[in-house]
């Protein structure tokens, strides 16, 4: 029985070496799964289609445009309140940045 289990113990030492070398390989593999997904096709490689990327930038565009404006209308309340926010956002780039705002309306 003693014989049994050193042969059964050594077994299962084995199948645990084998096993955490490949539970280091599945997190190596996911680590670069996860950053590939994350910063997207290499420059190795070219976008999927052209026509799609650039209507995901027309989307990303878009979403930008309207925090940009809500962003403005924020900060045009809070100057108007004479809030806490409106203090902290005095100075020269904010009235800038508003002026710029009034004269230049973004585009769709």
């Amino acid at each position: 029985q003693r014989e049994e289990r050193e042969w059964h113990n050594a077994r299962l030492r084995q199948e645990n070496a084998r096993l955490r070398l490949e539970n280091r390989r599945l997190r190596r593999e996911n680590r670069c799964l996860f950053r590939q997904a994350l910063l997207g096709p290499g420059p190795d490689k070219p976008p999927a289609d052209p026509g799609e990327e650039a209507e995901a930038l027309r989307a990303q565009l878009g979403r930008l445009q309207e925090k940009h404006r809500r962003a403005l209308r924020h900060l045009r309340r809070c100057r108007a309140a004479g809030g806490p926010e409106a203090s902290e956002a005095e100075g020269v780039e904010l009235d800038e940045l508003l002026l710029e705002a009034d004269e230049q309306p973004l585009d769709k």
